[in-house]
């Protein structure tokens, strides 16, 4: 028999609260065609984005987690001393280590509080938040901070026309914490390791290190192979994660899904057939493909703007490079 004691955990998690940041640079579509042959229009009608933020020298990876988190503290009504673990995703912090969870834990004033960084791609955010319901509930952290952020300016090429219009930069952060009732749902995640080659880099650090390549790594994808997937798979994954919350379509107040590509959002609702009720997150017009950071900016957005209220039910779903995927349905702060 154990004579290990159970953990003390809460019953239940929640997201108590939200907050944002984007970089004080905003970059029309006009900005992108110095270096594409394209045009604004094509750019609007194959992916929604008419602008993005960019980042300068001083808002860094950890830079733009500060600022957000700092909102969603204040949002979620505690204190940087109270959270217990800062779990951040991002995939364009360029230090291998230490991580950057540490630095903005220190910065924030939290006490001694567990960080580490995850890699999951535009699923991040997903994948932070199932960590963090884990250890609320396990009793491992009473809050946790969960951050999507990314500066993918850094790793764009902008001669590359399937890419160069699509990505941004920016931060999301949410607390989650304890709750007497659910308030994030069962998680429908997976991977699909062999569509890797469709959204990558494209090539490793160590080939610009050694000179094999001349020019920066940068992301590239297979965009018809991962809009097909996203539409196809995402939209059934999407519907997993209503039913192990036990909800319909119907029963849905908002959908947030990963801020990809404006098309890819209108095919889902479309297969998912939500009600026109239901309040469509579409945040990817004016900040572009942040990856990691997409879902809380545009959960925040949506709060900020009065499109969605406190105590909403909503979906959320993250999918990208791996492939990997993550969805659930989450009680709005």
């Amino acid at each position: 028999m154990s004579k290990i004691k159970p953990s003390k955990g809460a019953p239940y998690a929640r997201i108590l609260g939200v907050g944002g940041y984007r970089p004080t640079r905003v970059v029309p579509n006009e900005v992108i065609l110095e270096t594409i042959d394209s045009s604004d229009e094509w750019i609007r009608s194959r992916s929604g984005i008419e602008t993005r933020h960019w980042a300068n020298d001083e808002e860094t990876v950890a830079a733009m987690s500060v600022e957000a988190s700092g909102k969603a503290i204040a949002d979620a009504g505690i204190t940087a001393q109270q959270i217990g673990a800062v779990v951040v995703s991002t995939v364009s912090h360029f230090k291998q280590t230490p991580a950057v969870a540490t630095e903005i834990a220190d910065k924030l004033g939290t006490n001694k509080a567990a960080a580490f960084d995850i890699s999951a791609g535009c699923a991040g955010f997903g994948y932070g938040l199932t960590l963090a319901k884990g250890m609320v509930v396990e009793g491992s952290a009473e809050y946790v901070l969960v951050i999507g952020v990314e500066r993918l300016s850094d790793l764009t090429d902008l001669e590359d026309r399937a890419t160069a219009f699509l990505f941004g930069d920016g931060a999301g952060a949410v607390v989650v914490g304890p709750s007497k009732e659910p308030g994030i749902g069962p998680t429908v995640w997976g991977s699909e390791g062999d569509k890797s080659e469709t959204i990558k880099q494209t090539v490793p650090w160590t080939d610009y290190r050694d000179g094999e390549v001349a020019k920066f790594p940068a992301i590239t994808q297979e965009g018809q192979a991962v809009f097909r997937w996203a539409v196809f798979e995402m939209a059934k994954v999407a519907k997993e994660a209503l039913d192990a919350a036990g909800l319909t379509s119907a029963e849905l107040d908002v959908f947030i899904p990963h801020q990809a590509n404006e098309r890819i959002i209108d095919s889902m609702v479309k297969t998912l057939k939500l009600p026109e009720s239901v309040t469509v997150a579409r945040d990817v017009r004016t900040t572009g493909n942040t990856s990691a950071a997409s879902i809380p900016l545009a959960m925040e957005r949506l709060l900020a703007t009065g499109e969605a209220k406190s105590g909403d039910t909503a979906l959320v779903i993250g999918f990208g490079a791996g492939l990997v995927y993550a969805a659930t349905v989450v009680t709005l702060p």
